[in-house]
């Protein structure tokens, strides 16, 4: 049977698509299909294997008659639907579109086209993000609604939308973010990173998009493949950039390869269903057994989340491909992978190598929510740590920091508690090969806000917001924190509420000055003033820090260059403190005035700078 003119429709309508009727549907788990969806001619690495289904497919020859394009070795695997097939492009291909044709004695053939595209010099995309870079993190689902009629899609497993339920669907998507780019941009956001976009066709929870059901495509309830490609070149139009939100480890139950796997191992089977332990010590324990540590990186991170076998090369190309063709086909800037610490680790600096060789200046960072300052910076690239492998990870997101600065604000100075572990992490920087690459947060989707951490306390919160906007790496501010939202994570799961003003109806619209009260709007320009000025001085960007042993609650640190050099005082007890300024004669020098960056007036520091309590200042000497 000849299959040409279905496919053809469908490459076009998934690559190219728009706002037409497939585009806004879900993919069946049985329809025919190539992975990847397209390639490209010229990239570094000439070879691309495409993982083929269609009913039988695994019991034909297949053929290829494309100048330039060479099929270099046919792999058949226990599942007859299924063909890998590894093809050789040269760089002097034309570009365009050529058949697979797949023949069997006494059959007709099944023909599929396959697409290759010309790379495109003018697009941006790789660009990596920095310690220059200020992250803004939103939840699709729950930042802004601009497209009403991809609520709810015929033909999903769930097709409630209920905004006063927070475990359904509430209409947000990714032309909602697009609608407030200018927003995030005025007010100094530099990078975006969304939660991931994929399809998460599941029957319930789908709006986190955590248990992807498709690789290709972006979920149509949040909009069309080239909807997210607009959202990269609207960034990248601001001089902003788009980072995606990669889950190695497990897909959603109903992936189209769980549903039909190309062959017995394509997960990590258990005899009976076995959980992940989370102990992510035994992965570098020198006393582990190799029972936990299977457990914990071969164990399902949740029964509804299979947990794929990443130590076969058939499953390693296939979620490889789909990362390089998202940077080549959107323009995706950096990357977040999360639940790092359960993936296979041979895998993963295979992963970071064969990302890097394509795009040196692609970034990537790790989620590894994890305790102890070494079980984080073990995952890290060039540690100082003992180890018997090298990740080729490049940052995390910085739990440790995080963990101290709740500690600031919530326990009472001591030896070890309060700013004292705050100054205790970064202590321990050396264990980094590059701390400064790593993401510091004060709050994010899977952890209470920091606002209701501190109490609502709002001299706490700004001074967290404060660190966050001057201390050493990468810093991303969570959704709607600029505003002063608050809550507590599970079991109510409040964290991940929408934001006022992204739907049409709302009573307020907190995107705007007029729509916030006198609380949020004071939140909203200490965190502008901060960014803003971040954004234009180097120093806080790229400059060296010098910390001092905090004393009665007071921490002082320097961030430094050739050209600036800025101080910042946190006072993190309640009651007003005094601290001399000679003590800090070493970075000070002979500076004796400072231009207060938050009230923008210039301070004398000659003998001693005043603090009211939970407060913090930043000065830029001069």
């Amino acid at each position: 049977m000849k299959m040409q003119p279905f496919f053809a429709s469908l490459i076009w309508l998934l690559i190219f698509g728009n706002t037409t009727a497939f585009s806004q549907q879900m993919r069946k788990s049985d329809e025919p299909r190539i992975a990847p969806l397209s390639w490209w001619v010229g990239m570094n690495n000439p070879v691309v294997q495409l993982m083929v289904f269609h009913k039988d497919v695994g019991t034909r020859i297949p053929k290829i008659d494309h100048k330039g394009v060479e099929l270099v070795k046919v792999h058949r695997v226990e599942n007859p639907n299924y063909l890998f097939l590894d093809l050789r492009i040269d760089a002097q291909t034309k570009a365009g579109e050529f058949n697979i044709v797949f023949s069997e004695q006494g059959k007709s053939d099944i023909v599929m086209p396959y697409t290759l595209l010309a790379r495109d010099p003018q697009q941006k995309k790789a660009q990596g993000v920095t310690n220059k870079d200020f992250i803004y993190l939103i939840m699709p689902d729950r930042f802004a609604n601009g497209d009403p009629s991809n609520d709810v899609i015929a033909g999903a497993r769930e097709t409630s939308l209920h905004r006063d339920s927070l475990y359904y669907r509430h209409g947000g998507d990714i032309q909602g973010v697009i609608d407030h780019l200018d927003y995030l941009k005025d007010m100094g956001v530099t990078a975006v990173w969304l939660n991931p976009v994929l399809t998460n066709d599941m029957e319930k929870a789908s709006y986190h998009g955590y248990a992807a059901t498709e690789f290709y495509q972006v979920d149509p309830r949040l909009g069309t493949n080239a909807l997210y490609r607009k959202l990269a070149d609207e960034l990248h139009k601001r001089d902003m950039k788009l980072i995606q939100d990669l889950v190695h480890n497990h897909v959603g139950s109903a992936h189209w390869t769980v549903m039909e796997k190309p062959y017995a191992d394509w997960l990590n089977n258990w005899d009976e269903y076995t959980n992940t332990t989370y102990k992510d010590q035994v992965l570098f324990d020198p006393y582990a057994s190799l029972s936990d540590k299977r457990k914990m990186t071969d164990g399902w991170f949740v029964p509804s989340m299979p947990d794929l076998n990443q130590r076969t090369t058939f499953m390693q190309n296939y979620i490889t491909q789909s990362h390089i063709w998202w940077i080549e086909y959107a323009g995706v800037d950096g990357f977040r992978l999360d639940t790092y610490a359960y993936n296979d680790a041979d895998y993963m600096a295979k992963w970071a190598k064969d990302i890097s060789t394509e795009y040196p200046s692609m970034t990537y960072f790790g989620e590894t929510w994890v305790n102890g300052i070494t079980n984080q910076a073990v995952f890290t690239e060039g540690s100082t740590i003992n180890q018997h492998f090298d990740t080729h990870l490049q940052a995390v997101t910085d739990f440790q920091t995080y963990h101290a600065i709740n500690k600031t604000f919530t326990e009472p100075f001591g030896w070890t508690q309060g700013v004292n572990t705050l100054y205790s992490a970064l202590a321990s920087d050396y264990v980094y090969k590059d701390p400064t690459r790593n993401v510091v947060f004060l709050d994010n989707h899977d952890v209470s806000r920091f606002l209701s951490i501190v109490g609502e306390d709002m001299n706490k919160y700004k001074s967290g917001l404060t660190w966050l906007l001057t201390t050493r790496g990468i810093p991303q501010l969570y959704y709607g924190a600029e505003i002063a939202m608050k809550n507590f994570a599970d079991p109510d799961g409040k964290v991940r509420e929408d934001f006022p003003g992204g739907w049409k109806g709302d009573s307020l619209n907190k995107f705007r000055e007029e729509g916030r009260d006198s609380t949020e709007n004071e939140v909203f320009d200490h965190v502008k003033k901060l960014a803003i000025y971040r954004k234009h001085n180097a120093v806080l960007q790229t400059g060296k820090l010098m910390q001092f042993v905090p004393e009665d609650g007071i921490y002082v640190y320097f961030r430094y260059d050739d050209q600036k050099t800025v101080m910042i005082v946190m006072n993190t007890t309640e009651t007003e403190k005094s601290i001399k300024t000679d003590r800090f004669a070493e970075r000070m020098q002979s500076y004796t005035k400072g231009w207060d960056v938050l009230a923008e007036r210039e301070r004398e520091l000659k003998d001693q700078i005043t603090l009211s309590g939970f407060t913090a200042t930043v000065l830029e000497l001069r």
